[in-house]
C-alpha cells in the first residue's frame, strides 16, 4: 500500500503490537490483522463520511454512521437476552426469574 491514509501511524501500530502481546501471545497476527482491518475500515467509513456531509443532511449520515457502526449491546441488553434464553430451555426451572428480570429492567440502559 502507498496510501498514507491507508498506513496506520507507527504510534497506534506500537500500541496494537504491545496490546497483541500482553493479550494473545503467540497468537498475537490474529490479533494485529483484525485491528488493522478495523482501522482501515474506519477509516474508509469516515472518508464516506465526509465525501456524504457536502450531500445530505446531517440527520441521514448520523444514521448512516450508526448503522454501519451499531453500538454494541449493554451489559444489561446481554444479560437480559440471556435470560431469555435459560427461560426458553428450561420453563419453569427458576423459581426467581421473575425477580431477576424485575432487576435487570430496572437498570439504567447505559
Amino acid at each position: 500500500m502507498t496510501d498514507p491514509k491507508l498506513t496506520p501511524p507507527p504510534e497506534l501500530v506500537q500500541q496494537w503490537l504491545v496490546e497483541t502481546l500482553e493479550k494473545f501471545g503467540i497468537e498475537s497476527h490474529y490479533y494485529i490483522a483484525t485491528r488493522a482491518a478495523q482501522w482501515g475500515a474506519d477509516m474508509e467509513l469516515e472518508a464516506c463520511c465526509e465525501w456524504l456531509e457536502p450531500r445530505l443532511n446531517p440527520a441521514s449520515i448520523d444514521d448512516f454512521y450508526a448503522a454501519r457502526r451499531p453500538k454494541p449491546p449493554s451489559l444489561k441488553e446481554l444479560a437480559l437476552a440471556r435470560l431469555a434464553e435459560l427461560e426458553s430451555d428450561e420453563p419453569g426451572y427458576w423459581a426467581g426469574i421473575a425477580d431477576i428480570r424485575l432487576a435487570l429492567e430496572a437498570l439504567p440502559n447505559d
